[in-house]
């Protein structure tokens, strides 16, 4: 029971990552979770599938890439749950397209919900964490912030993602808080599930372990930059991918 006694917010946790990862905290002792999703059915159906009786993982309807909603939900979390020991910014959008063609629409979208959202969640919970000296932050970032095709927008906001990391973690080391952030490859979801059968061989082709990832695998990555395992592990960037970057 790693977690036993604290409490911790993830979002994006209606399905896929970050579901799993609320999962692997429950499952690991987590006192109370909050999953965190702008599709409130679906966020609601997680955590009920998790804990049918809603005493340790609590569904909220929430837009982490609006500073109004994400105060508004994080204000009722810190009143249920009295503090957060652990935060897992997880939300994320893809709005794929070759940069000629890319609207402004699908580059703001991606940022404001990849990357933005992490400004608006730390904010919410570092005051709290700073005043007890203890918190653990990991954050979601990805492989295309390396590079790849038709994602300039989310790449960006991953490369934002590891930069936000590394400097946060410089900002609140002496308070007792690490922040770390996990850059996965492709991981077998819903969403890359879907893709035509020619780009997933050639996903898998780029992969030396010639398979997908699975959601558990990378939760248990987070899982362990959300514990007291990882207390002299901060400002890194943990790369979850097969090998595609080794």
């Amino acid at each position: 029971m790693r977690f036993a006694g604290k409490t911790a917010v993830v979002t994006g946790a209606a399905q896929g990552i970050g579901e799993a990862i609320a999962g692997y905290l429950y499952e690991q002792g987590i006192d109370k979770v909050a999953l965190l999703d702008l599709n409130e059915d679906k966020v609601r159906s997680a955590a009920s599938a998790l804990d049918p009786k809603g005493d340790r993982a609590i569904a909220f309807a929430c837009d982490v890439s609006s500073s109004e909603s994400t105060k508004r939900v994080f204000g009722e979390i810190e009143a249920l749950f009295g503090h957060v020991d652990i935060l897992v910014n997880n939300a994320g959008i893809t709005r794929d397209a070759i940069f000629h063609k890319m609207t402004e629409e699908q580059w703001l979208s991606v940022l404001n919900v990849n990357l933005n959202s992490m400004f608006y969640c730390c904010q919410a919970v570092i005051a709290g964490m700073r005043e007890r000296k203890y918190g653990k932050i990991v954050n979601l970032a990805s492989v295309s912030a390396f590079g790849n095709l038709g994602q300039t927008n989310y790449g960006a906001a991953k490369a934002g993602v590891i930069g936000f990391t590394k400097c946060l973690a410089r900002d609140v080391a002496r308070s007792g808080i690490t922040v770390n952030c996990v850059a996965p490859s492709y991981i077998n979801t819903d969403m890359l599930r879907a893709v035509p059968e020619a780009t997933m061989q050639r996903f898998l082709s780029a992969i030396p372990m010639e398979r997908l990832g699975e959601p558990q695998e990378l939760a248990a990555a987070v899982g362990f930059l959300c514990s007291d395992d990882s207390s002299f592990v901060t400002g890194e960037c943990l790369v979850v991918s097969g090998g595609s970057y080794m």
